[in-house]
């Protein structure tokens, strides 16, 4: 059995004709191809490839095994066309806030302004969020995505941080 987020039940969630559910090891493959669906994912080096299947394979376990996160996918018609990841944190910050981050928000290329990316974000803040006991959803977006960002605050999010990133190389 794996471990997952305790989200709310029925996880099925009906988003206009779309399935939302939680992943399996067999939504790998398509997982990666909405990755390298988008220009920004693909130029960091998200591309379907056999050679590096491996690794996203290794990726989705230990994502589906963390009792922190949840490995999320949108289905139309027997088929997946959207993916994201949540990662409950606790917090100090906010008398303890726990916080809920959204990641990798993906929908097909030729599904964008269909809807199904509002009905997701929505259920995140309307039903996840709650269920999960956290106060804040909160993600970061490429500063290079205007389109996503439009997106967001459409949805009500603010843009209140300015984020930083290090790469570093693994041991």
């Amino acid at each position: 059995m794996l471990a997952a987020l305790p989200l709310p039940h029925p996880f099925d969630s009906r988003l206009g004709g779309a399935v939302l559910r939680r992943a399996t090891a067999h939504d790998t493959d398509a997982v990666i191809t909405l990755l390298s669906d988008d220009p920004i994912s693909a130029a960091r080096g998200d591309v379907a490839s056999d050679g590096d299947r491996d690794a996203y394979a290794s990726a989705a376990r230990q994502i589906l095994e963390d009792p922190s996160n949840d490995l999320l996918v949108v289905e139309l018609d027997g088929d997946v066309v959207g993916t994201l990841q949540l990662t409950s944190i606790p917090g100090m910050a906010r008398r303890g806030a726990r916080r809920l981050l959204v990641e990798a928000v993906r929908v097909r290329s030729t599904l964008r302004s269909s809807g199904i990316g509002s009905s997701v974000m929505r259920w995140v803040a309307d039903e996840a969020a709650p269920a999960l006991g956290a106060t804040i959803v909160q993600l970061t977006s490429d500063a290079a995505r205007t389109d996503a960002h439009r997106f967001y605050e459409r949805l009500g999010y603010a843009g209140s941080h300015r984020g930083f990133k290090l790469t570093v190389a693994p041991r």
